[in-house]
């Protein structure tokens, strides 16, 4: 990790100093950027959604999120040149010290993670049983962790969001979101506020997404958005930091490659004593192998223990509480 300037006065402090000061004035050198590479703090709902001059039409207003999304695209994604490169990484490692200030914030608490389709609708049951089980984890003085996109990562934020309240008022926010169920439809976000206006304040959790993947826009239950450039930096950080286990709901080939690779840090003991596999839907998980395959691969390592298949928020919820341990850094 690079070290950060003390108030010590020494040597060192002083040239991470001068060298900070030159990459300011070395990224400085092209167009101005929508992002702020050296951010200190974690994205807000309001600083995505804050109107700014489209960079094609001045006269356009579009939110902060999709300028900085359009901006990527237009210097090539990830095939950018150096600079943009340079601007886009600083931004990641600020994300990662930003987000693990906002962690030690819940140390001794549990860091539960919920995966799952981006494609699920809101009127959908995958949706409505993320959204319930992330309302139990919640309930239980667990922090819940998602991708930030739609489908069942909003589902997480939001069960989580609702954690004050009765379980009706999850199935009422449901209600309200089905009316514009895909994120594509008119009036997925006005659906969205509306919840917010509903309920209030809600319980904290985390939302981890990504500018990689354009089409999944962030959702609005979370006070703490990790937004990153880099899918991977973004799928790592996120499974990593989820030692109170994880809750995988149906998904295509991106909740897969999630289970594959939370299993690969159960396996190695990466970051610490292995978390708890949740596997939420017991025919979809049996039909599509996957349950069997990581199964087979855990063999007789100890994670194998914490896998359980279920059909139950309330049995997702039981199993972690059980056996997730809480969050002591990463």
């Amino acid at each position: 990790m690079v070290a950060r300037p003390d108030e010590t006065g020494n040597r060192g402090a002083m040239r991470i100093d001068g060298e900070i000061s030159s990459l300011c004035a070395l990224l400085e050198q092209g167009e101005p950027l929508p992002y702020e590479p050296l951010r200190t703090e974690l994205y807000t709902v309001a600083e995505l959604d804050r109107e700014v001059p489209a960079s094609d039409s001045p006269t356009t207003a579009i939110s902060a999120d999709l300028a900085i999304y359009n901006h990527f695209v237009a210097q090539g994604r990830s095939e950018c040149d150096l600079v943009e490169a340079l601007a886009q990484r600083i931004h990641d490692w600020a994300i990662d010290e930003a987000l693990g200030d906002v962690i030690d914030g819940f140390r001794g608490s549990r860091i539960v993670g919920i995966m799952g389709g981006h494609g699920a609708a809101r009127h959908e049951a995958v949706y409505a049983a993320a959204a319930e089980a992330a309302w139990r984890v919640s309930r239980s003085g667990s922090i819940i962790a998602s991708g930030g996109g739609p489908g069942v990562m909003e589902a997480a934020n939001l069960g989580a969001w609702c954690g004050d309240h009765d379980i009706d008022v999850v199935h009422q926010a449901i209600a309200t979101l089905s009316n514009s169920p895909g994120y594509a439809d008119h009036g997925y976000r006005d659906a969205a506020n509306e919840v917010l206006a509903q309920t209030g304040d809600g319980r904290p959790s985390i939302a981890i997404p990504t500018w990689f993947y354009g089409h999944e826009p962030s959702n609005v239950f979370s006070g703490h958005i990790a937004k990153y450039f880099s899918n991977s930096i973004r799928e790592d950080r996120l499974l990593a930091i989820c030692k109170g286990g994880i809750v995988f709901a149906p998904g295509s080939a991106g909740t897969a490659q999630e289970v594959f690779q939370d299993a690969a840090q159960n396996h190695y003991e990466t970051f610490g004593p292995p978390s708890p596999m949740v596997f939420l839907g017991v025919e979809h998980w049996r039909a599509t192998g996957l349950w069997e395959a990581a199964t087979i691969q855990a063999g007789d390592k100890p994670y194998r223990k914490l896998m359980t298949l279920v059909d139950s928020p309330e049995e997702a919820a039981a199993f972690l509480d059980e056996h997730g341990h809480e969050y002591t850094g990463a």
